[in-house]
């Protein structure tokens, strides 16, 4: 799921940039690139997979 959030957010960076839109300080496409890579890091790492080693029964 994080990684669909991410790809999302890589596409309205990616747009802006493109598109050269004028936002103000907190929505630069640099910044929305930054929280895409958060949220990658975050599928990688396996937060948000819904498996849970402990949960698992014999």
């Amino acid at each position: 799921m994080l990684a669909i959030v991410s790809a999302v957010l890589f596409f309205i960076a990616f747009l802006i940039n493109a598109a050269e839109i004028s936002t103000n300080d907190t929505f630069t496409s640099t910044n929305i690139m930054l929280l895409g890579l958060m949220a990658l890091a975050l599928q990688l790492a396996g937060v948000g997979s819904g498996w849970s080693a402990r949960g698992r029964r014999r």
